[in-house]
């Protein structure tokens, strides 16, 4: 890269929105999953605006320069990566929420805004963001929409697409694009919307977002069961939802993840702990009664104890156990953070299969995930400078997505492909379909500048 192309940066965008200190670029090579591989960037920028955004994009594209667009970076498959000699996007400085329409129930923002700050915005006005990533108060909308991330609610309200409405896109050409619409309905066209929603920022760089809203759920309770056995508790939660319950929340943590949290802060968690369920329900006076249902249910599949929250901050407390996953594995080494998703009903197979791919690789495997929907999150723990061991965790981490596909699922739910999972992306897809995406690729990126090396291999 020249510096006539830093220099034309400069001029577009101001000494202040473009760095290339060395020791910055560093600093923002990698996203979370600071295991995959991170190439050497040239130059960071900043852009305020569409247009600034663009007018990078048609630098970068007369340049050949490839762009890596990056928002929080709390992505746990490399999709933020630097590659050697690339430009980093950073939306950080679009972080606007641009309209709140309570009337449309709809949301306009920029995608530097952080999740949890839209949420607490619109619950002002009566409103609801559904999508929760456990790092809501960190990740930035255009990284959820990047990866179309999912979170504790997916059981109820789904993940991100299911509330993105339309997307001002900045394509590789520096061209803008909109997509989609603001009205509730609308079938016009190929959907693209949908299809940049999850694309990791290899077709464009969203600029702007229409998201859906919901009224505000009334007060959730919560109850959290603890069972002797893995088989128990995924027993208990399909029955809480073969009952026709549709808890907002219904989460799962395997017997050694508890006891590791237990390990990191008092729980009042059982040594001998095998599983533990926990359930939330949003629907406010009847909240109380679902909590009652959902608490005998995991009774009569023979939970030891559980426990009704019987207000909002005894909500909170039982909730915590499984806000601490992350927090308490940290400690026990590296985490390769597995994604698969598969139906319900094959639950108790993949969490068999993965104590069994535990064993035969020699690698702690610890579980918790979304039980409702089927989205398990297996943590692959390795010391890091450890040859041997790191390959051993990865060879139980493809294990574990070829279990999931072989089961009838996925190898992501919501964490993306990356650079983690390509390897495995035409498992799943067939060698068709991944010939399909290369063409869609092809038809946004002719040059191939978006985010090389991201997703398509």
């Amino acid at each position: 890269m020249s510096d006539l192309f830093v220099a034309r940066l400069r001029s577009v965008l101001g000494d202040n929105a473009v760095v290339d200190d060395v020791d910055v670029l560093d600093s923002h090579r990698n996203d979370h999953a600071t295991f995959c591989t991170a190439g050497v960037p040239r130059v960071l920028v900043r852009p305020s605006t569409t247009a600034e955004v663009s007018a990078v994009m048609k630098a970068a594209s007369e340049f050949g320069v490839p762009v890596v667009t990056q928002g929080a970076r709390t992505g746990l498959s490399g999709a933020a990566n630097a590659v050697d000699g690339c430009l980093l996007l950073s939306t950080a400085r679009m972080n606007r929420i641009l309209e709140i329409s309570a009337e449309d129930q709809v949301a306009v923002v920029q995608p530097g805004v952080v999740n949890a700050e839209l949420s607490r915005a619109v619950l002002e006005q009566g409103l609801f963001y559904p999508p929760d990533p456990s790092s809501w108060e960190m990740s930035t909308l255009g990284g959820n929409i990047a990866t179309n991330a999912g979170g504790l609610c997916c059981v109820k309200y789904g993940v991100t697409a299911d509330f993105v409405l339309g997307l001002e896109v900045v394509l590789a050409s520096g061209e803008v694009v909109r997509t989609g619409r603001r009205s509730a309905k609308g079938v016009a066209g190929y959907d693209l919307t949908r299809l940049i929603v999850g694309s990791e920022g290899t077709l464009g760089v969203v600029t702007e977002a229409t998201l859906s809203l919901r009224p505000a759920p009334e007060t959730a309770l919560t109850a959290a069961a603890t069972f002797l056995s893995i088989e128990d508790g995924i027993a208990a939660a399909a029955a809480v939802m073969a009952a026709g319950l549709r808890p907002s929340l219904l989460e799962f943590i395997d017997g050694p993840t508890a006891r590791a949290i237990q390990d990191y802060r008092d729980m009042g968690l059982p040594a001998d702990v095998g599983s533990l369920l926990i359930a939330q329900s949003d629907r406010g006076a009847r909240a109380a009664e679902d909590v009652a249902r959902i608490a005998a249910i995991c009774t009569a599949h023979g939970a030891v104890e559980v426990a009704e929250a019987s207000d909002a901050e005894e909500s909170r407390m039982l909730l915590e156990a499984r806000r601490l996953v992350h927090a308490a594995l940290e400690p026990l080494g590296t985490s390769l953070v597995d994604d698969v998703a598969v139906p319900r009903s094959k639950l108790v197979a993949l969490l068999r299969g993965i104590a069994e791919i535990s064993v035969k690789y020699d690698v702690p495997i610890y579980c918790a995930g979304h039980v409702g929907d089927g989205n398990m999150h297996p943590n692959v723990i390795f010391e890091p400078g450890n040859p041997a061991g790191e390959a051993r965790a990865m060879e139980a981490f493809g294990a574990v997505m070829e279990l999931g596909l072989a089961l009838g699922g996925t190898i992501t739910g919501e964490h993306g492909i990356g650079t983690l999972k390509a390897r495995w992306l035409e498992d799943e897809l067939g060698p068709v379909g991944l010939e399909l995406h290369r063409r869609v690729k092809q038809a946004f990126d002719p040059a191939g500048l978006l985010n090389p090396g991201k997703v398509l291999r």
